[in-house]
């Protein structure tokens, strides 16, 4: 008794809904709106810069299931859908009487059901509102809810939300997720085959699942290629063709890259539904690949992570915060792009462009690489051994320390520090101390993700960027000076993009820098080409010492297989700046053939200093200034060595003030011999006598 009345109930409020739709009484309607809402879970997306799919997340149901547009699909997969599901689905109000009479039909001469009456309207009815028995009052129910939706929403509307909660088997609905899971790939490009078999499977989602049960998969998709509405869609022996491809065996793992962007994206905003970054998912995938294949050769508890950017415009296009996500060993959970860690000797450049902006050094200028002492401070080279006189250019390829700490005692700590913060980028010192000598050493802390950024100044010609993934940060050009003068960075670049590339990997013609901090704690890589910078990070999350790492040959390897891989295409440094020259060290000026100024800009003494000597006029020379006509040309005057200012004396009395250049002007009084004498701050002194004309 108690069935039959709830029967009779519902069956009384399936009609009173299926008349108050049809006779457009607005009150019952109301009063009885379907349940639209329950659509609008779907699952959360991180998207790269182009909208592909980054990462999914199922919906709290455990369901993947993706919004899915009309324009995110093949269009001829729709037609394909409508000519086998609903060929009636523009022109009906939610049902089809045609198709009800053709069903009733079937049924009264066959004794069975041959085939369906249902639209897409009413599967979208049945798909949002789900009966749990199969039943005359639930299928009255669902004709209601069918021309109720057809009432409040538009046949693209309709046909979306087909699209995105039609089941495919297991936790699958829409046609995205089966489209990846299936065929690895979103269905805006599907053969007919693919397309068939997508049509087919929400009939059955569970018995003719693919990689279940294949055989009736594929009498599935036969079914539907030989429907003669759908041969009018793939044309002449399209289906014969399409009936000979195999049908997937297998569930395919949907997108799942940059998890830990993913989760940042989640904490930062956690009702969004979408999440636009500016990753590339091509590069992220190429990235990821090689982390995998590079950690399989580091020792268990050994992470890495790396950051790559577009240094014109600041935008992340890949990163990796460890090399799985899911390695408890290797606390892959910690995203690595964003910790403090001592960058070792990868600051080292930026000294170099400080020293060479400021005239202190050229590529060919001689510098100690010797043992020394800074106010107590004493550098020693990575392999604890020294290679006396080097250029600098050796002295930056080679990284060598004692001649870096000599140069960053030169511009200053400060300074350095100064310019960094041009690039918004700020390396931690320890607790209460100032900027010494031996941040030039790794003695900051900086994040990977910074040290990227400030290496995309240099990429970028010196302007700085914010590098952001869209996420954490936006990309932004930044309105700031220049980090270095384009001079400096094309010498630095110069030097840089000749390192030998790392044992085993090709010349790429980057120009890139590493980097081991003390203890063997991190390895580092930062390259860069015209336009993109990538960086590479080695070591252990919890700072644990890493015996037998570096830069060189650890993390090096990595950055050359990842920038090669990457797919990008590569970007010539731009052309050398006017003044870009690099002179042999013969054709130096005195002043820069050695480096020995200190930090206050005096000359160190060194037994290698040598005396002033006049190289121009040379003793005893004739010179013709034209005294015979009485209107004497002055008569310019060279040196070579001695330690500046200098003061010129001719015929015992002095010229002008002191000068620090080693070229000056004198006026002679008339024709005859004259004595040409100076004199360094060291009271060395130089003299010739020359005959004037």
């Amino acid at each position: 008794m108690k069935r039959r009345w709830k029967f009779s109930v519902g069956f009384g409020a399936c009609l009173l809904l299926a008349g108050a739709a049809t006779l457009g009484l607005d009150s019952a309607d109301r009063a009885y709106p379907p349940p639209l809402e329950n659509a609008t879970v779907t699952s959360r997306e991180v998207l790269d810069a182009d909208g592909d799919l980054l990462r999914a997340f199922a919906t709290p149901q455990g369901r993947w299931r993706l919004k899915t547009d009309v324009e995110d699909v093949d269009p001829r997969f729709l037609a394909m859908l409508i000519g086998y599901e609903d060929r009636r689905f523009y022109e009906h109000g939610g049902i089809d009487p045609l198709a009800i009479g053709r069903a009733a039909l079937q049924l009264l001469t066959n004794g069975r059901i041959v085939s369906g009456a249902s639209t897409l309207s009413m599967q979208v009815a049945r798909l949002i509102e789900p009966r749990e028995t199969r039943s005359f009052s639930a299928k009255l129910l669902q004709l209601a809810r069918a021309i109720q939706i057809e009432r409040r929403l538009d046949k693209k509307a309709i046909l979306e939300l087909y699209l995105t909660h039609a089941p495919y088997g297991g936790n699958l609905e829409g046609v995205r997720a089966a489209s990846l899971a299936y065929f690895g790939k979103e269905p805006k490009r599907l053969t007919v085959a693919e397309a068939a078999l997508l049509v087919a499977l929400p009939q059955s989602p569970e018995m003719r699942r693919p990689d279940r049960h294949p055989q009736e998969a594929h009498a599935a998709r036969e079914r539907v290629l030989t429907r003669p509405a759908v041969a009018e869609v793939t044309g002449e022996g399209e289906a014969e063709r399409a009936l000979l491809d195999a049908v997937p065996r297998q569930r395919l793992q949907l997108p799942a890259y940059a998890a830990h962007l993913a989760e940042a994206a989640i904490r930062k905003q956690p009702k969004a539904e979408e999440y636009h970054t500016t990753l590339k998912r091509g590069i992220q995938r190429q990235l990821e690949e090689v982390a995998r294949e590079a950690s399989a050769k580091l020792a268990p508890k050994v992470s890495l992570a790396m950051v790559m950017a577009d240094a014109t415009t600041g935008e992340i296009v890949g990163e990796v915060g460890s090399a799985d996500y899911f390695d408890a060993g290797r606390s892959g959970w910690i995203d690595m792009t964003r910790v403090l860690r001592s960058p070792g000797s990868t600051l080292k450049p930026f000294i170099y462009g400080l020293a060479f902006e400021q005239g202190l050094v050229s590529q060919e200028t001689m510098i100690e690489d010797r043992p020394a002492d800074f106010f107590g401070y004493r550098p020693k080279n990575f392999d604890m051994t020294y290679q006396g006189d080097v250029t600098v250019r050796q002295a930056l390829q080679l990284s060598l320390n004692v001649p870096a700490v000599r140069l960053l005692d030169a511009v200053g700590p400060s300074r350095l520090m100064i310019r960094f913060r041009r690039a918004d980028v700020h390396p931690v010192l320890p607790p209460s101390e100032a900027p010494g000598l031996a941040i030039g050493l790794g003695g900051v802390g900086i994040t990977l993700k910074d040290l990227v950024q400030s290496y995309a100044a240099l990429a970028n010609g010196g302007q700085p960027v914010r590098v952001g993934n869209g996420i954490d940060e936006q990309p932004t050009v930044l309105d700031s000076e220049m980090l270095l003068e384009r001079l400096a960075i094309w010498n630095v670049t110069d030097i840089l993009s000749d390192v030998l590339p790392p044992t085993g990997s090709r010349k790429l013609g980057i120009a890139y820098k590493t980097g081991t901090s003390y203890g063997y704690r991190d390895a580092w890589s930062v390259g860069y080409d015209g336009r993109y910078v990538l960086g590479v990070w080695v070591g252990r999350p919890d700072n644990g010492a890493v015996p037998g790492i570096a830069g060189y040959q650890t993390a090096a390897p990595i950055l050359f297989e990842a920038f090669s891989r990457s797919g990008v295409p590569f970007t010539p440094h731009p052309a050398a700046p006017a003044g870009a020259v690099r002179l042999a060290q013969s054709d130096l000026p005195i002043a820069q053939r050695r480096f020995a100024v200190t930090a206050s800009g005096l000359i160190r003494s060194s037994s290698r200093e040598t005396a002033p000597q006049i190289v121009y006029p040379p003793e005893g020379a004739k010179v013709d200034l034209g005294a015979s006509s009485g209107d004497i040309s002055p008569l310019v005057l060279k040196l070579q060595g001695g330690r500046p200012p200098f003061r010129w004396l001719a015929n015992g009395k002095p010229l002008a003030d002191l000068s620090r250049r080693r070229t000056n002007e004198w006026q002679p009084e008339g024709a005859g011999f004259s004595t040409l004498t100076v004199i360094d701050s060291a009271g060395r002194a130089a003299t010739v006598r020359v005959f004037v004309e």
